[in-house]
């Protein structure tokens, strides 16, 4: 986003504001109370949101100076039973998850009252597998009821459940197990997506052959073409659910325990499994859901996030059914089977708030208003957009054609690491600025910063970072604090540096700028170049891979990849097989737009890969490369700019 471009600001719709959670009056009140007593605000927060089977003793301890941060300490809840037992009195039969299928004629509903029932058998049939408190669990699932079934059936015995997206493949999968160190794993035969089928159980069978600590996999029977089943190991999940009782009592969990570890990717090493706790956690996506997204009782609501991501987690799963609401779960696609499939299921289920990312919304303009135009979408009163900043020009398409004007777009910012969202316009408070995040919530305090950690004053692009500790913030990366200290802390003591890059403008509204480490995030989906050069490195005819993003109209960013062969060779045959060989390791997500075989890279005289160069070359920005005087070879960087001027040249003409 260019701070220079004129952006046209949006007032909220008044038939919005009549009915709105919060007004311009009351976020200025809550925020400055927030954040001058964070202890009393919480607390507040906490008794008025959760449910508590014994209160806290100390709301919270410790600081990010010191690292030791712990929330609502003595207190005890479980997270299952807040989003399904306490709401059984009043809302047994209301339902609670929505699931379409990938085929529009696929669907059903599940009330609150069934799913308690599904979650305590299922918790039943975790313990007869020999699961208990603080194991372990893979969730390898489609978009399918089950995934959120046994997420809160983890939860429910005290099981730390790690979700793996579908789109991964088994050697990305086997990664996370192995981290994770878990002991059972939970998936299906197979998933559909577009219309396509991926054999889960198939990818499960190739990654559990090198993690010796899982004994067991239940399987479920999504769509019954055949599959190999291990007797010994495997079980089917619709056999072992018929044989176990439908009473299971909630674990009595610590506010401090753990709930949950969900991977994100690195720019070094392998992805970071991020531990979140219990009360915290909840606390903090509760309150949020309710007020950024201005839930009411009765509101349909759908996030299309997938659950193997942490907007999954937070914003479809647990801060919907903590506040006793109707989620939409989604196994599909956006284009498929035509363009309008958003928009249909909008329609069909009378959609009231709507949640997704940059990409789709990106990808679905492209195609045209027509396919947005067969519908109504009447019943929508809020937009959300996450994952990514969102272009001001796209933001006015999604504004103007999707939501009728009437509809107020809440353009979030957070990420895996800080559990719930941290800023954003809260709907009948902010003036909308089509690209802008806008505020923070409450209890956040964000820095803009300089590489040496000082604040810089407004309009000025920095390093974004968090002063002040929340209860959703993560609480380490499993099994390795080293890596979450120096990660998170070490560069900016006292500060939770973000990785992100942002302005403040004048009128205090936050502009993310994008990924500052190496990075990139291809749809949404966080994809470090580590991972990429690795499985780069795999195919024998690569000496080096350097692997940097670049903008994309419709994912946000692409992946472009250096790639130096030891012989020289460069063809399109290899281009195919190193885009293969990144599939096959990370995912078809991990997908090489272009790739440019050179003689060498820039590196400094200490060896280090100057991808900052490397970044300028690939979007073509040859005038202003910054400084040079580091580089070993300075002559390699005039290489690959005559390289790369000569790949755009021939692509032009091929398109002429």
């Amino acid at each position: 986003m260019n701070k220079n471009i004129k952006i046209k600001s949006y007032k909220i719709p008044p038939d919005f504001l009549k009915h709105s959670n919060i007004n311009l009056k009351q976020y200025k009140t809550l925020y400055r109370q927030s954040i001058k007593k964070p202890g009393h605000f919480w607390a507040t927060q906490a008794k008025k949101f959760i449910s508590w089977f014994s209160p806290w003793k100390k709301i919270s301890t410790g600081s990010l100076k010191k690292l030791n941060m712990r929330w609502f300490v003595g207190g005890k809840l479980n997270a299952c039973y807040n989003c399904v037992d306490r709401h059984l009195e009043t809302r047994t039969n209301q339902i609670a998850i929505i699931w379409q299928g990938d085929n529009p004629n696929d669907s059903k509903t599940i009330t609150y009252g069934e799913l308690y029932d599904k979650i305590c058998r299922f918790a039943n049939v975790l313990k007869d597998h020999g699961i208990k408190k603080g194991d372990r669990v893979c969730i390898y699932l489609p978009m399918i009821p089950e995934i959120i079934i046994s997420m809160l059936a983890c939860a429910r015995i005290g099981a730390i459940h790690s979700v793996v997206f579908g789109g991964f493949s088994p050697e990305s999968l086997k990664t996370r197990i192995l981290d994770a160190e878990c002991r059972l794993v939970i998936t299906a035969d197979e998933s559909i997506r577009g219309g396509k089928y991926i054999p889960l159980k198939k990818n499960v069978d190739i990654a559990i052959k090198k993690c010796p600590k899982v004994h067991k996999v239940i399987v479920v029977k999504r769509t019954g073409n055949p599959i190999t089943m291990h007797r010994k190991r495997d079980i089917w999940y619709h056999e072992a659910m018929m044989g176990v009782d439908a009473k299971c009592p909630p674990k009595k969990m610590d506010a401090n325990d753990p709930l949950f570890i969900l991977y994100t990717s690195g720019s070094t090493g392998n992805p970071k499994g991020v531990l979140h706790t219990i009360a915290g956690y909840m606390v903090y996506v509760t309150m949020s859901f309710k007020y950024i997204f201005d839930f009411h009782d009765g509101d349909i609501y759908w996030c299309t996030a997938d659950l193997g991501w942490i907007t999954g987690h937070s914003y479809l799963l647990y801060g919907p059914l903590a506040n006793g609401g109707t989620t939409l779960l989604f196994e599909g696609v956006p284009n498929y089977p035509n363009f309008s499939r958003y928009w249909e299921i909008i329609d069909k289920y009378k959609v009231n708030i709507f949640y997704t990312a940059p990409t789709a919304i990106r990808a679905l303009r492209h195609e045209g208003d027509k396919w947005v135009n067969k519908t109504s979408r009447k019943s929508l009163k809020l937009l959300g957009t996450v994952g990514e900043p969102i272009n001001p020009d796209v933001w006015e398409w999604y504004y103007n054609v999707v939501g009728n004007a009437k509809c107020p777009i809440v353009d979030t910012w957070w990420q895996t690491e800080t559990g719930g969202i941290l800023i954003s316009p809260l709907p009948g408070a902010t003036p909308l600025k089509p690209g802008s995040a806008a505020w923070p919530f409450f209890g956040i305090v964000p820095e803009i910063v300089n590489d040496k950690g000082k604040v810089i004053k407004n309009n000025n692009p920095g390093r974004l970072v968090i002063k002040q500790s929340w209860p959703g913030f993560m609480k380490t990366i499993y099994g390795d604090r080293k890596r979450f200290v120096d990660t998170y802390f070490k560069e900016v003591p006292g500060r939770y540096l973000t990785g992100d890059g942002a302005y403040r403008d004048k009128d205090g509204y936050i502009w993310i700028t994008g990924r500052e480490d190496d990075v990139i995030k291809v749809s949404g989906h966080r994809i470090g170049t580590g991972e990429i050069e690795s499985a780069l490195l795999t195919v024998q005819q690569v000496s080096e891979a350097a692997v940097v993003a670049i903008p994309h109209e419709v994912k946000g960013q692409a992946i472009f990849a250096y790639v130096v062969t030891k012989s020289g060779a460069k063809s399109d045959a290899l281009k195919k097989r190193l885009n293969a060989q990144v599939h096959r390791v990370i995912g078809p997500i991990a997908n090489l737009e272009y790739v440019q075989f050179v003689k060498a890279l820039p590196k400094t005289r200490s060896g280090k890969i100057m991808r900052r160069i490397l970044r300028k070359i690939a979007s073509s920005e040859f005038d202003d490369l910054g400084d040079t005087s580091t580089l070993a070879d300075p002559s390699v960087v005039d290489t690959l700019i005559a390289e790369r001027k000569k790949v755009s040249n021939e692509a032009k003409g091929r398109r002429q």
